[in-house]
């Protein structure tokens, strides 16, 4: 039976992850460099969901390459691994997940969009990424807890920010405080988060093909 190694780490808790595959050996957020000694591995498939941006150096696309070169199967979703697979499908890598599918179309470009700052021991996020924050506005708007105009107020502001300074509660300070208490209690409640949710897919992906 085939294994898999899985790069995982803010996206989705490892506990939560082996319960969806737990034939996969789970690793934490990939660097550069780290897939090198995945090309030896009896693992026939790699997935790649967070790794390391501005903090270390980001894996790069020869690394990738090099593990298709190997005959191993490499799957990315929902962070470093949406990007990498937007960029490297047409060479074999597989993508998997909405974020994939927007960095793919071009209605994503920036790394920033995916980039959070996160707990070096836990790997809990510390702050909300930008294409979540697109997501939960969008459901906002739609339930009418925000107007249009407030949505494209909050997301200006959002884009703007350092993204380790992005959260609901900072944007929020931009509404008038008679609109602030409904939209940050939604954000508490109804937040999506669109990482963790391709996240899930591409270990279904990942279960289904090594049984």
């Amino acid at each position: 039976m085939p294994g898999a190694v899985v790069f995982l780490g803010p996206s989705l808790p490892h506990e939560e992850a082996r319960a969806i595959c737990p034939g996969a050996t789970f690793l934490p957020p990939v660097r550069r460099g780290d897939l090198l000694a995945v090309i030896e591995s009896d693992a026939s498939v790699v997935c790649i969901i967070d790794g390391y941006f501005f903090q270390d150096a980001a894996v790069g696309h020869r690394e990738i390459l090099s593990l298709l070169k190997a005959g191993k199967r490499v799957i990315g979703a929902s962070s470093m691994g949406a990007l990498r697979a937007a960029e490297l499908d047409t060479l074999g890598m597989e993508g998997v997940g909405l974020i994939y599918s927007l960095y793919r179309d071009g209605k994503l470009i920036s790394d920033d969009e995916v980039a959070l700052v996160f707990d070096p021991e836990s790997w809990c996020p510390l702050s909300d990424p930008l294409v979540n924050i697109r997501c939960t506005l969008r459901l906002a708007e739609k339930e009418g807890i925000i107007t249009q105009d407030e949505r494209q107020l909050l997301l200006r502001t959002a884009i703007d920010l350092f993204y380790p300074e992005r959260t609901y509660d900072r944007i929020a300070g931009m509404l008038s405080s008679d609109r602030r208490g409904a939209f940050v209690a939604f954000t508490e409640r109804s937040a999506v988060d669109q990482k963790r949710g391709d996240a899930i897919e591409a270990l279904e992906r990942v279960a289904a093909v090594i049984g």
